[in-house]
């Protein structure tokens, strides 16, 4: 019934609006609707947005450059590489020019075509001035923005065809199933839309086929199958209205036409050249030539087998690398490799303008919207979901009035719209911390190995002994091999703090940018630059703040101590506030010393758990301690609140588990209860016991005896957090025996590997011991999962919690935006102003409730 919704609206009930009324003008015939656009498109916009850090707002941009051309910029997929709800991924132009010197092969190219574009407009200036050998620099320069900008278009090439593939296969489930209205917004609009303008587009093909010479748009309408071509308009209509540039729900009708011909022509270039290798390589192996009675005509078929056998190889090779550079995102070459082997003669804007505008036309006829059921008073409401306006813009004389089409989305769409929590996590406006980041070039420059910097210099290599002993032979070996190991890894940790510096440095002068994010499939949200976002770690986020200032006021003073003292930790954070704002009001000597001379005085802040965000914090509070009037003092500095151990917070909540619910702070206690301290505490009991066995009769007793100094919360801290998440055996065995390895608490190597694995196993039967109804659910949701057992067993309890955790974020930022905080979050962790952090507080603690109000469970037993 789904499915069909759509169709039967369409066939069942006409939508006719008064031609009189230009707000409300509908499309006509196809014609004439191109020559409403094109009459009254008479100037492009250009949008004007801050930088985004990875991506630009969502949609595509069309600017006119100063010689009549149109300048395209596509700042991603619109709903993600092979999924509908997620962004995918790309590189902004300056991580990009960090990341590779080779500029043609991996930077996205936006920066450069616009670089290009001025170049050209200035070499056609430099034509009138009588400049000698300005056609062939013309001609350069050309040549290059054109690669240039195929490269850039084509960064959405394999995404249509396996969207499309997607769509079938949900909507044949949805339906089997009648899930479909229980599918994100978006999605389960998408899948009401799909079929129906899917159809309606291969009837339209098949009328370009019989009037192929009467039609405007039918010369290249069946260049691409009608699945991608909807999949195509779908999002990039979408895409456009959701940029705010127009005002969301809004967007230029020949900006879009334009947009979506692009796309088609660029989509069937690439499908058309597949497709015909594909056919060439499937006709040549099945060539047979007839028996000749001859030797020379059964050598000249052994060399023509032979010939044609070579090129179906050399072909499939093409193939396959033109599809393996696509996925590498290396486009310039893939369609290096097209273009000389296809004889494609390019649309032009006005065959791109007539297909684009044709096919809005069909999704405005085919795309329906319905109130929900628990809205309607009388019979359902299905109405269009999308319709075309004239609009009427007037400079400010008021003398040059202009007219231009508009599509705009139905208020339900656009309702749909402003739910999004991505643009409410996208909105969050930063900027550089200009002191933080000195302070950490300064420390770079000399050689690194502060603030869990890494140290810029390679271990030496130990020397090899002069012994034939093959035991000590042995031993050096492993040495040189994990000397190998550890130089490799400083390797790489230099380049990613090289990455994070020089896009911060970039970035540093700019007012503000924004960090667009992106949803993997549990829901989960992620910043999408690369290298320098909230996300990552205590640099990034020392050297990150939010743009806009807010006045401390009094609780925001007092959250600034607070803040100051969770991140210095080492015990500390586990104390009741009143105790952490002492302990910050105990060392505001050294919290002055920090912030006037951070290198050259004390360095009080290097001894904190989070260095640099320590330090950023004793520059804002010994600001606004120094000020007249500290309330008054503005503040950029985000403050955080996270959970305790979250993935044991919801198992909690789950199985109503009051003993587990205390011991992760979910329920009020005099201070703040510490899980990993607990579980710590269980470990060393177990321990000691086995330290008191007979190492003759239990092997464990040795291992108990050399780990008993090194038991605490910070060795089992990372096994408890990520046991909810499915942690393995040998997982635990790794992240203790790092810890353990850090410490040099064990020399020999046999050793270590052997205490990690006892430290592991007992580490896991406390969790058992102390979370029995966490390990309950977990294994009843992996009980649930049925299909591909082995893999989903432990793959599904995790990623569900990780879902829960995604809603809880979404939840409270939607409630934040609408109560007017700064919000950012990174899974548990939530952010904002200090003098808000009170509110937030209110809501994070709300959303939680209401949350776990639902039954969760019960849905996923009867689902």
């Amino acid at each position: 019934m789904w499915s069909h919704l759509a169709k039967r609206a369409s066939s069942t009930r006409k939508f006719k609006l008064p031609s009189q009324s230009p707000s409300s003008t509908r499309f006509s015939h196809p014609s004439n609707f191109l020559g409403k656009i094109i009459t009254t498109q008479t100037q492009s916009h250009v949008p004007s947005t801050y930088p985004v850090l990875g991506f630009g707002k969502v949609g595509v941009f069309t600017t006119i450059n100063e010689l009549g051309r149109c300048n395209f910029s596509l700042s991603e997929y619109p709903f993600g590489s092979y999924s509908p709800l997620n962004l995918t991924k790309c590189y902004s132009s300056v991580a990009e020019a960090i990341e590779s010197t080779d500029t043609e092969e991996e930077c996205s190219g936006s920066n450069e075509v616009h670089n290009l574009s001025e170049q050209m407009v200035k070499v056609e200036k430099g034509r009138g001035k009588g400049k000698g050998k300005v056609k062939p620099q013309l001609e350069n320069v050309g040549h290059k923005y054109k690669m240039l900008r195929k490269r850039q278009i084509k960064m959405e090439t394999e995404a249509w065809e396996e969207a499309t593939r997607e769509y079938q296969e949900l909507l044949e489930d949805m339906c089997k199933h009648k899930l479909a209205p229980n599918l994100p917004y978006m999605k389960s609009l998408f899948l009401g839309w799909f079929e129906p303008l899917r159809d309606a587009i291969v009837a339209e093909q098949e009328v370009c086929k019989e009037c192929k010479h009467t039609m405007t748009h039918a010369t290249h309408f069946n260049d691409l199958p009608a699945g991608m071509m909807a999949v195509i308009t779908m999002h990039k209509l979408m895409g456009l209205l959701m940029n705010n540039s127009n005002g969301v729900g809004t967007t230029r009708v020949i900006q879009a036409a334009l947009q979506i011909g692009e796309t088609i022509e660029n989509e069937a270039r690439i499908y058309k050249y597949m497709e015909k290798t594909k056919k060439n390589n499937k006709k040549n192996t099945n060539t047979d030539m007839p028996d000749v009675e001859f030797d020379r005509a059964a050598i000249e078929r052994d060399n023509l087998a032979e010939d044609q056998t070579k090129k179906v190889k050399d072909q499939s090779k093409l193939r396959k690398k033109v599809s393996t550079l696509m996925k590498k995102q290396k486009m310039q070459q893939a369609m290096g490799i097209v273009s000389g082997q296809d004889d494609w003669k390019p649309w032009g804007q006005e065959s791109q303008v007539k297909v684009g505008s044709r096919l809005i036309h069909l999704l405005i006829e085919t795309a329906y919207i319905q109130p929900p059921v628990n809205q309607l008073d009388g019979p359902p409401d299905i109405r269009p979901a999308f319709k075309h306006t004239l609009k009427t813009v007037q400079n400010d004389s008021q003398k040059d009035v202009r007219r231009y089409g508009a599509i705009e989305c139905d208020p339900l769409v656009h309702k749909g719209l402003e739910k999004t929590a991505l643009d409410t996590l996208g909105n969050t406006k930063w900027r550089i911390n200009k002191r933080v980041l000195s302070v950490i070039d300064q420390l770079w420059a000399n050689g690194g190995r502060l603030a869990d910097l890494v140290d810029r210099e390679d271990i030496p290599l130990p020397e090899e002994p002069d012994t034939e002993d093959e035991g000590e032979i042995r031993k050096w070996k492993w040495k040189v091999k994990a000397a190998k190991k550890e130089n490799n890894e400083r390797h790489s940790q230099r380049c990613d703090v090289e990455l994070k510096l020089a896009v911060a440095r970039k970035m540093k002068d700019e007012e503000g940018f924004y960090y667009p994010h992106n949803l993997d499939f549990r829901g989960r949200a992620y910043p999408m630059h690369p290298y320098l976002n909230h996300l990552g770690s205590d640099l990034c986020r020392g050297i990150l703040e939010f743009a806009e200032g807010r006045p401390l006021g009094n609780s925001g003073l007092r959250w600034l101590k607070v803040h100051l003292a969770n991140l210095y930790a080492g015990g500390v954070d586990k104390l009741c506030y009143e105790g952490r704002v002492a302990f910050t009001e105990n060392h505001l000597d050294d919290v002055f010393d920090s912030a006037d001379r951070p290198l050259e005085g004390r360095r009080w802040w290097l001894e904190a758990e989070d260095p640099f965000q320590c330090l950023a914090a004793c520059m804002n509070l010994s600001e606004a301690l120094r000020s007249p009037s500290p309330e008054t003092t503005i503040s950029h500095m985000p403050v955080h609140q996270d959970g305790s151990c979250n993935g044991l917070q919801h198992y909690a909540a789950l199985g109503r588990d009051k003993l587990g619910a205390a011991a992760v702070n979910l329920v009020r206690g005099d201070q703040p209860a510490d899980v990993y301290s607990g579980i710590a505490a269980r470990v060393l009991e177990i321990m000691k016991k086995d330290a008191k066995k007979d190492p003759q009769t239990n092997p464990n007793a040795l291992h108990a005896r050399n780990l008993l100094s090194q038991v605490d919360r910070k060795l089992v801290k990372q096994t408890v957090m990520t046991s909810v998440y499915g942690v393995t055996y040998i997982g635990a065995r790794d992240q203790i025996k790092k810890r353990l390895n850090e410490r040099c608490a064990i020399e020999d190597d046999s050793e270590l590997f052997s205490a990690s694995c006892y430290a592991a196993k007992t580490t896991l039967t406390a969790l058992e011991e102390m979370f029995e109804a966490a390990r309950s659910i977990m294994s009843w949701l992996g009980d649930c999962a049925k299909v591909m057992v082995k893999r989903q067993r432990t793959a599904f309890p995790p990623n569900f919690v990780h879902s829960l955790d995604g809603s809880h974020m979404m939840m409270t930022a939607l409630a934040c935006k609408r109560a007017g905080l700064n919000f950012a979050g990174v899974h548990d962790s939530y952010w904002t102003h200090a003098c808000d952090v009170d509110e937030m507080n209110r809501i994070l603690r709300e959303k939680f409730v209401e949350l776990y109000e639902a039954p969760i469970l019960e849905n996923v037993k009867y689902s």
